[in-house]
């Protein structure tokens, strides 16, 4: 047993989802979003880096000596996943370690809306989860994976910088890879994926150019392709990938774009005030004919009012997700208006207004 498992354990206790270990600090814990200092003395550096050194493999050490930074999965058997990353920092190393559930939460069980089972079972395109980080994309894009296999019978492969979330083959076969054990990048995993007769391909992150030109392609020709970017709303998700290739190529992507995108999911977490644990709230795009042609004529403004005007196809703007967890008293007046993109429609519910609008 390593000695950090003691911290995990503890994690599971508390019901945390991350573990911060930092020099000169004790340990934290982030429960429902917010740093809990462990009672334990603060970590010295040396003692930090034989615990993490522990659990890390040896050519992670390695990369993490030679660059300073390292992402890897850690398991313990029947009880959990872990991604690891460790750093230095100006006072020695420091590691952060999010717990990775070692059941997959189906969509049912999450409570998402229903519109997002028919992306599973598309038989091509991209699908694209977006938010900041910590939102739980990798948690929705796990229980769409869960979908698809339990609802047909394919190849899904899935690409991760580290493996998160671990599939049993069901109905379909699934084959995981980790970026920097099973193959160089995210951009190589692609190319060879094409060689590897899937249908589902899952890229953990759209990170660079390459990446995202790879997956397009992939989606072009008759993948049904799932992927993450770090982006707010639905119409900065499609302004984002374009604006990654360079002016003389945008016009070809926005045209590439509208014919393979079918769907962008984006999402943010919020506190409830209910009961202890954390709610997403999510904003659904659905692609149709009508939004291919804003993507492909340039008029992605235009997007949120056609979310706004399309919810019998499955639209679904995020301030109206907002609200109906507001109105079942599940969050706070407080967060709904820091996070909402109307604030006009969520300043009646506070109690002390604040005096600079930004609305």
């Amino acid at each position: 047993m390593a000695r950090i498992d003691a911290f995990f354990k503890l994690m599971a206790e508390q019901k945390a989802s991350d573990l911060h270990l930092s020099t000169g600090n004790p340990p934290m814990l982030r429960i429902n979003g917010d740093l809990v200092r462990v009672d334990y003395p603060p970590l010295r550096n040396d003692d930090l880096k034989a615990m993490v050194y522990e659990i890390a493999p040896e050519m992670k050490t390695k990369v993490f000596e030679e660059t300073g930074d390292v992402d890897f999965g850690y398991e313990i058997p029947g009880v959990a996943r872990y991604r690891a990353n460790f750093y230095n920092q100006k006072y020695g190393i420091g590691a952060a370690l999010r717990l990775i559930p070692s059941k997959v939460l189906t969509l049912d069980e999450l409570g998402l809306p229903p519109v997002l089972k028919r992306f599973p079972l598309l038989k091509k395109g991209l699908v694209l989860v977006t938010g900041p980080t910590g939102s739980g994309k990798s948690t929705t894009l796990a229980a769409m994976i869960d979908y698809s296999n339990l609802h047909r019978q394919d190849h899904i492969i899935t690409v991760e910088d580290p493996i998160e979330f671990v599939h049993k083959s069901q109905q379909s076969l699934v084959n995981h890879r980790e970026v920097g054990v099973h193959t160089r990048s995210f951009a190589s995993a692609l190319r060879g994926a094409l060689r590897e007769d899937p249908d589902i391909i899952l890229v953990g992150e759209m990170r660079d150019l390459e990446t995202i030109e790879l997956a397009l392609t992939a989606a072009a020709t008759g993948h049904l392709v799932f992927g993450t970017l770090h982006t707010s709303s639905a119409a900065k998700t499609v302004d984002r990938v374009i604006d990654v290739f360079p002016t003389s190529q945008q016009n070809q992507i926005r045209a590439t774009l509208a014919e393979s995108l079918k769907g962008v999911i984006s999402q943010n977490l919020f506190r409830r005030v209910d009961r202890p644990g954390r709610v997403a709230a999510l904003e659904i795009l659905v692609f149709d004919t009508a939004i291919a042609n804003l993507v492909r004529e340039g008029k992605t403004h235009q997007i949120p009012g056609m979310i706004q005007v399309g919810k019998k196809k499955g639209n679904l703007p995020l301030d109206d997700a907002i609200m109906e967890h507001l109105r079942a008293a599940r969050i706070s007046p407080e967060e709904a208006y820091e996070k909402c993109n109307d604030k006009k429609k969520f300043r009646p519910f506070l109690q002390t207004p604040p005096d600079d609008l930004d609305e």
